[in-house]
Protein backbone atom coordinates (compact mmCIF):
# COMPACT_ATOMS: atom_id res chain seq x y z
CA UNK A 1 0.00 0.00 0.00
CA UNK A 2 1.47 3.40 -0.69
CA UNK A 3 2.82 5.35 2.59
CA UNK A 4 1.21 8.18 3.84
CA UNK A 5 3.45 11.16 4.68
CA UNK A 6 6.14 10.38 7.61
CA UNK A 7 4.79 13.47 9.71
CA UNK A 8 1.53 11.50 10.17
CA UNK A 9 2.91 8.13 10.81
CA UNK A 10 2.38 6.92 14.37
CA UNK A 11 5.97 6.05 15.37
CA UNK A 12 7.84 7.48 12.75
CA UNK A 13 11.10 9.05 13.47
CA UNK A 14 10.89 12.46 13.41
CA UNK A 15 13.62 14.19 11.27
CA UNK A 16 14.96 15.76 8.52
CA UNK A 17 15.39 14.15 5.41
CA UNK A 18 19.31 14.36 5.33
CA UNK A 19 19.46 13.57 9.20
CA UNK A 20 20.71 10.81 10.65
CA UNK A 21 19.68 11.22 14.34
CA UNK A 22 17.13 9.29 16.11
CA UNK A 23 17.78 6.33 13.66
CA UNK A 24 16.71 2.55 15.22
CA UNK A 25 19.69 0.59 15.99
CA UNK A 26 19.84 -2.00 13.24
CA UNK A 27 20.39 1.34 10.53
CA UNK A 28 23.03 3.15 13.18
CA UNK A 29 24.71 0.03 12.22
CA UNK A 30 24.57 0.23 8.78
CA UNK A 31 25.67 4.12 9.46
CA UNK A 32 29.52 3.80 8.51
CA UNK A 33 28.55 2.08 5.30
CA UNK A 34 26.79 4.77 4.51
CA UNK A 35 28.62 7.46 4.97
CA UNK A 36 31.35 5.22 2.64
CA UNK A 37 28.66 4.93 0.19
CA UNK A 38 27.68 8.80 0.20
CA UNK A 39 31.21 10.06 0.01
CA UNK A 40 31.65 7.01 -3.16
CA UNK A 41 28.14 8.83 -4.40
CA UNK A 42 29.88 12.10 -4.62
CA UNK A 43 33.56 11.39 -6.27
CA UNK A 44 32.61 11.77 -9.99
CA UNK A 45 31.54 14.41 -12.39
CA UNK A 46 30.13 12.54 -15.43
CA UNK A 47 26.62 12.19 -15.27
CA UNK A 48 25.71 8.42 -16.39
CA UNK A 49 28.64 7.15 -14.00
CA UNK A 50 26.73 8.98 -10.97
CA UNK A 51 23.92 7.94 -11.28
CA UNK A 52 24.89 4.19 -11.97
CA UNK A 53 26.68 4.64 -8.30
CA UNK A 54 24.08 6.16 -6.94
CA UNK A 55 21.82 2.79 -8.37
CA UNK A 56 24.17 0.62 -7.09
CA UNK A 57 24.55 2.12 -3.62
CA UNK A 58 20.53 2.23 -3.12
CA UNK A 59 20.30 -1.72 -3.94
CA UNK A 60 23.17 -2.55 -1.31
CA UNK A 61 22.01 -0.55 1.53
CA UNK A 62 18.34 -1.30 1.17
CA UNK A 63 19.33 -4.97 0.35
CA UNK A 64 16.97 -4.83 -2.65
CA UNK A 65 17.52 -7.07 -5.91
CA UNK A 66 16.47 -4.09 -8.23
CA UNK A 67 17.14 -0.19 -8.16
CA UNK A 68 17.02 2.46 -10.80
CA UNK A 69 16.90 6.52 -10.77
CA UNK A 70 15.26 8.46 -13.64
CA UNK A 71 16.42 12.15 -14.10
CA UNK A 72 14.21 14.51 -15.86
CA UNK A 73 15.88 17.95 -17.22
CA UNK A 74 13.42 20.61 -16.60
CA UNK A 75 9.40 20.18 -14.63
CA UNK A 76 7.40 18.64 -17.34
CA UNK A 77 9.73 16.82 -19.56
CA UNK A 78 10.57 13.35 -19.81
CA UNK A 79 13.28 11.49 -18.09
CA UNK A 80 16.17 12.17 -20.05
CA UNK A 81 18.38 10.08 -17.77
CA UNK A 82 17.19 6.30 -17.10
CA UNK A 83 19.66 3.73 -15.24
CA UNK A 84 19.00 0.73 -13.72
CA UNK A 85 20.62 -1.66 -11.89
CA UNK A 86 20.10 -5.61 -11.36
CA UNK A 87 18.32 -5.96 -14.78
CA UNK A 88 19.97 -8.12 -17.11
CA UNK A 89 21.25 -6.40 -20.16
CA UNK A 90 19.12 -8.63 -22.93
CA UNK A 91 15.61 -7.23 -20.24
CA UNK A 92 16.41 -4.11 -21.29
CA UNK A 93 17.02 -4.41 -24.62
CA UNK A 94 13.96 -6.30 -24.66
CA UNK A 95 11.56 -3.54 -22.83
CA UNK A 96 13.02 -0.85 -25.38
CA UNK A 97 11.92 2.59 -24.57
CA UNK A 98 12.53 3.54 -20.62
CA UNK A 99 9.35 5.13 -19.10
CA UNK A 100 8.41 8.65 -19.53
CA UNK A 101 8.23 9.98 -16.03
CA UNK A 102 4.97 10.67 -16.08
CA UNK A 103 2.72 8.02 -15.45
CA UNK A 104 2.30 5.17 -12.95
CA UNK A 105 4.27 5.30 -9.85
CA UNK A 106 7.39 6.69 -10.96
CA UNK A 107 5.61 9.73 -12.63
CA UNK A 108 4.00 10.41 -9.16
CA UNK A 109 6.87 10.40 -7.03
CA UNK A 110 8.20 13.24 -9.43
CA UNK A 111 4.20 15.17 -9.57
CA UNK A 112 3.25 14.72 -6.23
CA UNK A 113 7.45 14.81 -4.38
CA UNK A 114 6.56 12.08 -1.82
CA UNK A 115 7.58 9.02 -1.08
CA UNK A 116 6.09 5.85 -1.72
CA UNK A 117 6.78 2.60 -0.50
CA UNK A 118 4.37 -0.23 -1.22
CA UNK A 119 3.76 -4.09 -0.04
CA UNK A 120 2.24 -4.76 -3.68
CA UNK A 121 3.00 -2.41 -6.10
CA UNK A 122 0.77 -3.62 -8.32
CA UNK A 123 -2.24 -3.39 -5.96
CA UNK A 124 -1.77 0.47 -6.03
CA UNK A 125 -4.07 2.42 -8.34
CA UNK A 126 -1.28 4.39 -9.78
CA UNK A 127 0.73 1.69 -11.11
CA UNK A 128 0.45 2.04 -15.17
CA UNK A 129 1.49 -1.79 -15.68
CA UNK A 130 5.04 -4.01 -16.90
CA UNK A 131 5.99 -4.68 -20.33
CA UNK A 132 5.66 -8.32 -21.01
CA UNK A 133 9.03 -9.25 -20.23
CA UNK A 134 9.71 -6.55 -17.54
CA UNK A 135 11.09 -8.71 -14.53
CA UNK A 136 8.79 -9.44 -11.97
CA UNK A 137 8.30 -7.14 -8.88
CA UNK A 138 5.67 -6.75 -5.49
CA UNK A 139 7.51 -4.63 -3.16
CA UNK A 140 8.38 -1.03 -3.83
CA UNK A 141 10.18 2.19 -2.18
CA UNK A 142 10.60 5.06 -4.02
CA UNK A 143 11.82 9.06 -3.19
CA UNK A 144 12.04 12.08 -5.01
CA UNK A 145 15.43 13.77 -5.73
CA UNK A 146 15.95 17.63 -5.06
CA UNK A 147 18.36 19.92 -6.17
CA UNK A 148 18.12 23.78 -4.73
CA UNK A 149 14.75 22.34 -3.74
CA UNK A 150 12.95 21.34 -7.43
CA UNK A 151 12.64 17.95 -7.81
CA UNK A 152 14.63 16.68 -10.81
CA UNK A 153 14.14 12.76 -10.97
CA UNK A 154 13.16 9.51 -8.51
CA UNK A 155 15.45 7.46 -6.91
CA UNK A 156 13.46 3.76 -6.29
CA UNK A 157 14.08 -0.02 -5.29
CA UNK A 158 11.81 -2.75 -5.44
CA UNK A 159 11.69 -6.57 -4.66
CA UNK A 160 13.70 -6.90 -0.73
CA UNK A 161 15.69 -9.74 -0.43
CA UNK A 162 14.00 -12.40 1.35
CA UNK A 163 10.32 -11.29 0.17
CA UNK A 164 9.92 -8.58 3.13
CA UNK A 165 8.25 -5.68 3.08
CA UNK A 166 10.73 -1.98 2.89
CA UNK A 167 10.77 -0.54 6.11
CA UNK A 168 11.15 2.89 8.14
CA UNK A 169 15.33 1.97 8.11
CA UNK A 170 15.43 1.63 4.68
CA UNK A 171 13.28 4.81 3.68
CA UNK A 172 15.37 6.74 6.00
CA UNK A 173 18.84 5.13 4.45
CA UNK A 174 17.19 6.28 0.74
CA UNK A 175 16.23 9.57 1.77
CA UNK A 176 19.51 9.93 3.19
CA UNK A 177 21.20 9.04 -0.09
CA UNK A 178 18.41 11.26 -2.32
CA UNK A 179 19.53 14.07 -0.67
CA UNK A 180 23.11 13.22 -1.54
CA UNK A 181 22.33 12.32 -5.05
CA UNK A 182 20.52 15.43 -5.52
CA UNK A 183 24.06 17.20 -4.73
CA UNK A 184 26.29 15.07 -6.98
CA UNK A 185 23.83 14.95 -9.79
CA UNK A 186 23.85 19.03 -9.19
CA UNK A 187 27.55 18.64 -9.85
CA UNK A 188 27.50 16.33 -12.16
CA UNK A 189 25.22 18.57 -14.44
CA UNK A 190 27.27 21.47 -13.76
CA UNK A 191 30.28 19.89 -15.25
CA UNK A 192 28.05 18.12 -17.89
CA UNK A 193 26.90 20.90 -19.64
CA UNK A 194 30.20 22.64 -19.28
CA UNK A 195 32.05 19.79 -20.94
CA UNK A 196 29.44 19.43 -23.73
CA UNK A 197 29.45 23.24 -24.59
CA UNK A 198 33.40 22.93 -24.76
CA UNK A 199 33.02 20.19 -27.30
CA UNK A 200 30.13 22.02 -29.67
CA UNK A 201 32.98 24.69 -29.35
CA UNK A 202 35.47 22.98 -31.21
CA UNK A 203 33.28 20.86 -32.95
CA UNK A 204 32.20 24.18 -34.82
CA UNK A 205 35.93 25.18 -34.75
CA UNK A 206 36.58 22.20 -36.82
CA UNK A 207 33.26 22.89 -39.14
CA UNK A 208 34.25 26.34 -39.18
CA UNK A 209 38.36 25.25 -40.65
CA UNK A 210 37.01 22.23 -42.89
CA UNK A 211 35.28 25.25 -45.10
CA UNK A 212 37.67 28.17 -45.19
CA UNK A 213 40.53 25.99 -46.13
CA UNK A 214 39.54 25.92 -49.83
CA UNK A 215 39.94 22.16 -50.06
CA UNK A 216 36.71 20.29 -51.49
CA UNK A 217 33.36 21.30 -50.79
CA UNK A 218 31.97 17.75 -50.62
CA UNK A 219 34.71 16.90 -47.67
CA UNK A 220 34.15 20.18 -45.61
CA UNK A 221 30.00 19.31 -45.93
CA UNK A 222 31.09 15.67 -44.63
CA UNK A 223 33.04 17.28 -41.95
CA UNK A 224 29.77 19.17 -40.83
CA UNK A 225 27.92 15.99 -40.75
CA UNK A 226 30.16 14.17 -38.86
CA UNK A 227 30.78 16.33 -36.20
CA UNK A 228 26.87 16.90 -35.70
CA UNK A 229 26.76 13.27 -35.38
CA UNK A 230 29.51 12.99 -32.61
CA UNK A 231 27.95 15.88 -30.66
CA UNK A 232 24.82 14.79 -30.55
CA UNK A 233 25.58 11.62 -29.95
CA UNK A 234 23.15 10.76 -33.42
CA UNK A 235 23.32 7.61 -35.54
CA UNK A 236 23.72 9.80 -38.54
CA UNK A 237 24.39 13.23 -39.22
CA UNK A 238 22.61 14.79 -42.70
CA UNK A 239 23.44 18.01 -44.41
CA UNK A 240 20.61 18.83 -46.65
CA UNK A 241 21.08 21.95 -49.52
CA UNK A 242 18.46 23.59 -51.22
CA UNK A 243 17.43 21.72 -54.45
CA UNK A 244 17.15 23.17 -58.19
CA UNK A 245 13.48 22.16 -58.54
CA UNK A 246 12.60 22.89 -54.93
CA UNK A 247 12.98 20.86 -51.82
CA UNK A 248 15.92 20.17 -49.81
CA UNK A 249 18.63 17.61 -51.09
CA UNK A 250 21.09 15.33 -49.35
CA UNK A 251 24.32 16.04 -50.23
CA UNK A 252 26.18 14.72 -47.56
CA UNK A 253 25.80 11.71 -44.74
CA UNK A 254 28.12 10.60 -41.82
CA UNK A 255 27.40 7.21 -39.90
CA UNK A 256 28.75 3.99 -39.19
CA UNK A 257 27.56 2.38 -42.34
CA UNK A 258 27.44 3.42 -46.21
CA UNK A 259 23.89 5.62 -46.41
CA UNK A 260 22.16 4.92 -49.95
CA UNK A 261 20.21 8.21 -48.76
CA UNK A 262 22.68 10.67 -50.65
CA UNK A 263 21.26 12.55 -53.54
CA UNK A 264 17.90 11.65 -52.18
CA UNK A 265 15.36 15.22 -52.56
CA UNK A 266 13.18 15.74 -50.14
CA UNK A 267 10.46 17.13 -51.79
CA UNK A 268 8.99 21.07 -51.04
CA UNK A 269 5.74 19.80 -49.80
CA UNK A 270 7.24 18.22 -46.56
CA UNK A 271 6.07 20.18 -43.70
CA UNK A 272 9.64 19.80 -42.11
CA UNK A 273 10.92 21.41 -44.91
CA UNK A 274 8.89 24.19 -45.58
CA UNK A 275 9.47 24.71 -41.88
CA UNK A 276 13.42 24.33 -42.18
CA UNK A 277 12.85 26.90 -45.17
CA UNK A 278 11.53 29.20 -43.45
CA UNK A 279 14.13 29.42 -40.70
CA UNK A 280 12.64 27.27 -38.11
CA UNK A 281 13.98 24.58 -36.33
CA UNK A 282 11.62 20.65 -35.85
CA UNK A 283 12.37 18.63 -32.91
CA UNK A 284 10.43 15.26 -33.27
CA UNK A 285 9.87 12.74 -30.27
CA UNK A 286 9.70 10.06 -32.72
CA UNK A 287 10.19 10.34 -36.61
CA UNK A 288 9.25 7.14 -37.76
CA UNK A 289 5.47 7.88 -36.35
CA UNK A 290 5.85 11.68 -36.70
CA UNK A 291 3.19 12.83 -39.50
CA UNK A 292 5.06 15.74 -40.85
CA UNK A 293 7.93 13.28 -42.50
CA UNK A 294 6.94 11.85 -45.81
CA UNK A 295 9.97 9.66 -46.86
CA UNK A 296 10.68 5.97 -45.51
CA UNK A 297 14.32 7.25 -44.51
CA UNK A 298 12.65 8.48 -41.18
CA UNK A 299 11.33 5.04 -40.71
CA UNK A 300 14.36 3.51 -38.79
CA UNK A 301 14.93 6.62 -36.65
CA UNK A 302 13.67 7.92 -33.12
CA UNK A 303 13.92 11.65 -31.44
CA UNK A 304 15.16 13.81 -34.10
CA UNK A 305 16.70 17.32 -34.58
CA UNK A 306 15.93 19.56 -37.66
CA UNK A 307 17.46 22.84 -37.79
CA UNK A 308 18.02 25.48 -40.30
CA UNK A 309 21.55 26.41 -41.45
CA UNK A 310 20.65 30.29 -41.53
CA UNK A 311 22.96 33.49 -41.91
CA UNK A 312 21.82 36.95 -42.09
CA UNK A 313 18.25 36.00 -42.73
CA UNK A 314 19.16 33.36 -45.80
CA UNK A 315 18.52 29.49 -45.23
CA UNK A 316 21.68 28.07 -46.92
CA UNK A 317 20.90 24.10 -46.03
CA UNK A 318 19.50 22.42 -43.51
CA UNK A 319 20.97 19.98 -40.48
CA UNK A 320 19.48 16.68 -39.60
CA UNK A 321 20.52 14.42 -36.12
CA UNK A 322 18.57 11.90 -35.69
CA UNK A 323 19.04 9.11 -32.99
CA UNK A 324 17.86 5.63 -33.30
CA UNK A 325 14.34 4.46 -32.17
CA UNK A 326 13.87 3.89 -28.24
CA UNK A 327 17.15 6.71 -28.41
CA UNK A 328 17.10 8.71 -25.16
CA UNK A 329 15.12 11.93 -26.23
CA UNK A 330 17.33 15.34 -26.96
CA UNK A 331 17.56 17.89 -23.48
CA UNK A 332 16.49 21.12 -23.54
CA UNK A 333 20.69 22.01 -23.35
CA UNK A 334 21.35 19.76 -26.22
CA UNK A 335 18.83 21.24 -28.31
CA UNK A 336 20.36 24.93 -28.03
CA UNK A 337 23.51 23.87 -28.33
CA UNK A 338 22.99 22.00 -31.49
CA UNK A 339 21.10 25.61 -32.78
CA UNK A 340 24.17 27.57 -32.19
CA UNK A 341 26.39 24.70 -33.39
CA UNK A 342 23.90 25.36 -36.96
CA UNK A 343 23.87 28.66 -36.71
CA UNK A 344 27.90 29.20 -36.43
CA UNK A 345 28.15 26.10 -39.60
CA UNK A 346 25.61 28.39 -41.80
CA UNK A 347 27.71 31.51 -41.21
CA UNK A 348 31.41 29.48 -42.10
CA UNK A 349 28.58 27.89 -45.15
CA UNK A 350 28.14 31.65 -46.09
CA UNK A 351 32.01 32.77 -45.69
CA UNK A 352 32.99 29.98 -47.76
CA UNK A 353 30.82 30.31 -50.60
CA UNK A 354 31.96 33.84 -50.56
CA UNK A 355 35.51 32.69 -50.99
CA UNK A 356 34.57 29.88 -53.60
CA UNK A 357 32.83 33.37 -55.29
CA UNK A 358 36.46 35.11 -55.39
CA UNK A 359 37.75 32.34 -56.53
CA UNK A 360 35.68 31.20 -59.25
CA UNK A 361 35.81 34.84 -60.20
CA UNK A 362 39.54 34.88 -60.42
CA UNK A 363 38.78 31.17 -62.66
CA UNK A 364 36.50 33.49 -65.32
CA UNK A 365 39.22 36.28 -65.10
CA UNK A 366 41.98 34.24 -65.88
CA UNK A 367 39.48 32.31 -68.53
CA UNK A 368 38.98 35.26 -70.15
CA UNK A 369 42.59 36.04 -70.29
CA UNK A 370 43.47 32.84 -71.96
CA UNK A 371 40.89 33.18 -74.60
CA UNK A 372 42.18 36.35 -75.78
CA UNK A 373 45.54 35.56 -75.37
CA UNK A 374 44.37 31.80 -77.68
CA UNK A 375 42.49 34.11 -80.09
CA UNK A 376 44.56 37.12 -80.41
CA UNK A 377 48.41 35.29 -80.39
CA UNK A 378 48.05 31.07 -81.01
CA UNK A 379 45.29 30.84 -83.98
CA UNK A 380 46.50 34.06 -86.05
CA UNK A 381 50.07 32.52 -85.74
CA UNK A 382 49.13 29.62 -86.57
CA UNK A 383 46.90 30.96 -89.85
CA UNK A 384 50.03 32.61 -90.89
CA UNK A 385 52.08 29.26 -90.61
CA UNK A 386 49.21 27.72 -93.03
CA UNK A 387 49.61 30.39 -95.59
CA UNK A 388 53.43 30.35 -95.33
CA UNK A 389 52.78 26.61 -95.73
CA UNK A 390 50.99 26.91 -98.90
CA UNK A 391 52.98 29.19 -100.51
CA UNK A 392 55.98 26.61 -99.55
CA UNK A 393 53.12 23.92 -100.98
CA UNK A 394 52.91 25.59 -104.61
CA UNK A 395 56.44 26.81 -105.43
CA UNK A 396 57.74 22.33 -104.62
CA UNK A 397 58.03 21.17 -107.27
CA UNK A 398 58.12 17.27 -105.67
CA UNK A 399 54.73 15.63 -105.20
CA UNK A 400 55.14 13.89 -102.08
CA UNK A 401 56.35 17.33 -100.57
CA UNK A 402 53.01 18.76 -101.85
CA UNK A 403 51.12 16.07 -100.51
CA UNK A 404 53.01 16.40 -96.82
CA UNK A 405 52.75 20.16 -96.88
CA UNK A 406 48.29 19.28 -97.52
CA UNK A 407 48.02 17.02 -94.67
CA UNK A 408 49.90 19.50 -92.16
CA UNK A 409 47.89 22.55 -93.48
CA UNK A 410 44.87 20.40 -92.73
CA UNK A 411 45.73 19.88 -89.50
CA UNK A 412 46.41 23.16 -88.94
CA UNK A 413 43.24 24.05 -89.80
CA UNK A 414 41.36 21.36 -87.71
CA UNK A 415 43.55 22.42 -84.51
CA UNK A 416 42.22 26.20 -85.24
CA UNK A 417 38.74 24.91 -85.01
CA UNK A 418 39.38 23.00 -81.52
CA UNK A 419 40.80 26.17 -80.22
CA UNK A 420 37.79 28.56 -81.76
CA UNK A 421 35.42 25.38 -79.64
CA UNK A 422 37.64 25.73 -76.77
CA UNK A 423 37.40 29.84 -76.74
CA UNK A 424 34.00 29.59 -76.92
CA UNK A 425 33.42 27.18 -73.71
CA UNK A 426 35.99 29.48 -71.93
CA UNK A 427 33.79 32.60 -72.69
CA UNK A 428 30.95 30.79 -72.00
CA UNK A 429 28.84 30.65 -68.65
CA UNK A 430 27.74 27.53 -66.84
CA UNK A 431 24.39 28.60 -67.01
CA UNK A 432 24.56 29.31 -70.84
CA UNK A 433 25.35 25.75 -71.89
CA UNK A 434 22.61 23.22 -72.51
CA UNK A 435 22.16 20.30 -69.51
CA UNK A 436 23.57 17.43 -71.18
CA UNK A 437 26.18 15.02 -69.58
CA UNK A 438 28.58 15.66 -72.40
CA UNK A 439 28.10 18.96 -72.64
CA UNK A 440 28.38 19.24 -68.72
CA UNK A 441 31.51 16.78 -68.97
CA UNK A 442 33.21 18.76 -71.47
CA UNK A 443 32.61 22.12 -69.06
CA UNK A 444 34.30 20.72 -66.39
CA UNK A 445 37.37 19.60 -68.72
CA UNK A 446 37.46 23.03 -69.87
CA UNK A 447 37.52 24.35 -66.50
CA UNK A 448 40.24 22.05 -65.47
CA UNK A 449 42.35 23.00 -68.13
CA UNK A 450 43.18 26.79 -66.47
CA UNK A 451 44.71 25.33 -63.40
CA UNK A 452 46.35 22.46 -65.17
CA UNK A 453 47.81 24.45 -67.81
CA UNK A 454 47.01 22.23 -71.31
CA UNK A 455 43.82 20.72 -72.22
CA UNK A 456 42.96 17.12 -71.26
CA UNK A 457 41.81 14.77 -73.96
CA UNK A 458 38.32 13.18 -73.53
CA UNK A 459 36.38 10.13 -75.14
CA UNK A 460 32.51 9.35 -74.87
CA UNK A 461 31.59 5.42 -75.67
CA UNK A 462 27.62 5.29 -76.29
CA UNK A 463 25.13 7.50 -76.17
CA UNK A 464 25.61 9.45 -72.95
CA UNK A 465 23.24 11.78 -72.93
CA UNK A 466 20.40 9.14 -73.54
CA UNK A 467 21.53 6.66 -71.38
CA UNK A 468 22.70 8.17 -68.18
CA UNK A 469 19.79 9.41 -65.43
CA UNK A 470 19.96 12.71 -64.16
CA UNK A 471 20.91 11.46 -60.36
CA UNK A 472 23.65 9.37 -61.96
CA UNK A 473 24.84 12.34 -64.37
CA UNK A 474 24.40 14.47 -61.26
CA UNK A 475 27.15 12.40 -59.25
CA UNK A 476 29.13 11.44 -62.10
CA UNK A 477 30.13 15.57 -62.62
CA UNK A 478 30.92 15.86 -58.98
CA UNK A 479 32.83 12.80 -59.30
CA UNK A 480 34.98 14.33 -62.73
CA UNK A 481 35.30 17.27 -60.69
CA UNK A 482 36.47 15.65 -57.39
CA UNK A 483 39.11 14.05 -59.85
CA UNK A 484 40.48 16.38 -61.99
CA UNK A 485 40.71 18.48 -58.42
CA UNK A 486 43.35 16.11 -56.81
CA UNK A 487 44.70 15.51 -60.31
CA UNK A 488 45.76 19.19 -60.47
CA UNK A 489 46.49 19.74 -57.37
CA UNK A 490 48.73 16.82 -56.43
CA UNK A 491 49.53 14.95 -59.82
CA UNK A 492 52.22 17.41 -61.57
CA UNK A 493 50.70 15.75 -64.32
CA UNK A 494 51.72 16.83 -68.40
CA UNK A 495 48.48 14.42 -69.60
CA UNK A 496 45.35 13.53 -68.43
CA UNK A 497 42.33 11.56 -70.22
CA UNK A 498 39.20 11.73 -69.39
CA UNK A 499 36.64 8.84 -70.60
CA UNK A 500 32.58 8.64 -70.08
CA UNK A 501 31.54 4.95 -71.05
CA UNK A 502 27.85 4.45 -71.39
CA UNK A 503 28.56 0.74 -72.16
CA UNK A 504 30.03 -0.44 -69.24
CA UNK A 505 28.84 -3.62 -67.43
CA UNK A 506 28.93 -3.95 -63.48
CA UNK A 507 30.02 -7.16 -62.15
CA UNK A 508 26.51 -8.42 -61.16
CA UNK A 509 25.50 -7.98 -65.16
CA UNK A 510 23.74 -4.54 -64.78
CA UNK A 511 24.04 -1.57 -67.47
CA UNK A 512 26.36 0.98 -65.89
CA UNK A 513 28.13 4.55 -67.10
CA UNK A 514 31.45 4.00 -66.11
CA UNK A 515 34.33 7.37 -65.50
CA UNK A 516 37.87 7.25 -65.99
CA UNK A 517 39.97 10.10 -65.13
CA UNK A 518 43.68 8.87 -65.83
CA UNK A 519 47.06 11.24 -65.83
CA UNK A 520 51.28 10.40 -65.76
CA UNK A 521 51.82 12.06 -62.66
CA UNK A 522 53.76 11.44 -59.99
CA UNK A 523 51.28 8.62 -58.22
CA UNK A 524 49.90 8.45 -55.14
CA UNK A 525 52.31 8.11 -52.27
CA UNK A 526 52.08 5.33 -49.72
CA UNK A 527 50.88 7.43 -46.86
CA UNK A 528 49.46 9.92 -48.55
CA UNK A 529 45.74 11.74 -48.32
CA UNK A 530 42.97 9.26 -49.44
CA UNK A 531 40.02 12.01 -48.05
CA UNK A 532 39.45 12.80 -51.98
CA UNK A 533 39.41 9.25 -52.85
CA UNK A 534 37.38 8.41 -49.89
CA UNK A 535 34.60 10.60 -51.60
CA UNK A 536 34.67 9.43 -54.62
CA UNK A 537 34.04 5.57 -53.30
CA UNK A 538 31.30 6.99 -50.64
CA UNK A 539 29.70 8.32 -53.56
CA UNK A 540 29.61 5.74 -55.87
CA UNK A 541 28.41 3.25 -53.03
CA UNK A 542 25.27 5.33 -52.05
CA UNK A 543 24.17 4.64 -55.96
CA UNK A 544 25.24 1.28 -55.72
CA UNK A 545 28.86 1.34 -57.78
CA UNK A 546 32.15 1.74 -57.20
CA UNK A 547 35.22 3.70 -56.71
CA UNK A 548 39.36 2.69 -57.29
CA UNK A 549 42.55 3.75 -58.66
CA UNK A 550 45.29 1.98 -59.81
CA UNK A 551 48.50 2.24 -62.17
CA UNK A 552 47.80 5.51 -65.09
CA UNK A 553 49.11 6.36 -68.11
CA UNK A 554 52.56 7.33 -67.63
CA UNK A 555 55.54 5.57 -68.41
CA UNK A 556 58.11 7.01 -65.61
CA UNK A 557 58.66 5.93 -61.74
CA UNK A 558 55.55 7.22 -61.13
CA UNK A 559 53.40 6.07 -63.63
CA UNK A 560 50.47 8.26 -62.56
CA UNK A 561 46.97 7.28 -61.61
CA UNK A 562 43.99 5.92 -63.15
CA UNK A 563 40.44 6.87 -60.90
CA UNK A 564 37.97 4.85 -61.90
CA UNK A 565 34.17 5.30 -61.03
CA UNK A 566 31.14 3.49 -61.86
CA UNK A 567 27.30 2.79 -61.02
CA UNK A 568 24.62 1.50 -62.22
CA UNK A 569 21.97 3.19 -64.77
Amino acid sequence: MPEPDPKDTPGAVRQTPGSLRGLSAELTARVPHLLEATRSVGTGLELHSTLERICETAAELAHARYAAIGVVEAPGEPLCEFVTFGMSEENARAIGRPPDGHTGLLGALIQEGASIRSEDLQADPRFAGFPAVHPRMRTFLGVPIRVQGQIVGNLHVAEKQGGDAFGEDELHVLRVLATEAGIAIGHARTYEAARRREQWIEGSVAVTTALLSGGDADEALAVVAEQARRLADAVVGIVLLPAEGGGLEIVAVAGDRPSASLGVIIPPQSPVVAALLRGEEVFLDDSATDPRLVTRLADQFGPHMLLPLRSGGRVLGALSIPRVRGGRPFTRAERTLATHFAAQAALALKLAEAQRDRERLAVYEDRDRIARDLHDLVIQRLFATGIMLEGAQRRSPVPTVQAGIGRAVDELDVTIQEIRTAIFALQQEPAEAPSGLRTRVLREINMAAVPLGFMPAHRFLGPVDSLVGELAGKNLIAALREALSNTFRHARASRVEVTVDATAVLPDGRDAVRLTVADDGVGIPDGGRRSGLRNLARRAESLGGASWFGPGAGQGSGSGTTVTWEVPL
